[in-house]
């Protein structure tokens, strides 16, 4: 059987949602081990003077526990 959490974070980057998405992946795989689901939450982009200067997720991250 399998118990799983789930961990909340938000992610950013300059070039786009996706590369937000990849950067968030990549930091939880730091602490966080049996990442099997990730659900986007929300979007969100910082404008500047009318131009998108970073792209913003909201992430949920469902991973197992260790037994």
């Amino acid at each position: 059987m399998t118990v799983s959490s789930i961990s909340t974070l938000t992610a950013s980057s300059p070039e786009g949602w996706q590369d937000a998405v990849t950067r968030g992946i990549a930091r939880a795989r730091k602490t966080l081990r049996g990442i099997h689901k990730v659900e986007v939450i929300a979007e969100r982009a910082l404008v500047e003077r009318g131009e998108i200067k970073s792209y913003e997720v909201e992430l949920k991250i469902l991973f197992a526990l260790d037994d």
